[in-house]
């Protein structure tokens, strides 16, 4: 069994004070997005996809890391809502986490990926609506 190969970039987690996309002194570049209590599952998938496809575009290929913090989808008894469990486990390692070097979710706390941050991003994130066609 070969020894695990650490990622090529060990990015600094320094957490932006305010959302946006911030270059840092370490030539990464921080993504921090805020989920609003208004905004259901699509339109925090689309709005952290969008933030990604932004950084690519203005910082082409540099390693990426996300912080990400989701505001009123917490449910007393077992922490968040149900469909933003399922966005914090489900829909962001099987989506965004392959594009990211490393990130933070309230579920996860800070992550590296394990393996070289892909920067082939699709033109667009598709989501099919329950019960729509």
């Amino acid at each position: 069994m070969e020894p695990q190969q650490e990622p090529p970039v060990m990015p600094a987690y320094h957490k932006p004070e305010a959302p946006g996309i911030w270059m840092n002194f370490d030539n990464t570049v921080s993504i921090y997005h805020v989920v609003q209590a208004e905004d259901d599952f699509f339109q925090a998938a689309q709005d952290v996809f969008g933030a990604v496809k932004d950084a690519q575009e203005r910082f082409p290929d540099w390693p990426r890391v996300f912080y990400l913090d989701i505001a009123g989808h917490e449910e007393a008894r077992r922490g968040f809502e149900e469909a933003f469990m399922e966005f914090q486990q489900e829909f962001w390692f099987a989506t965004l986490a392959p594009f990211l070097t490393g990130f933070e979710l309230p579920l996860t706390g800070p992550l590296l990926n394990p393996t070289s941050q892909r920067n082939d991003l699709p033109d667009e994130l598709v989501i099919q609506h329950p019960g729509k066609g």
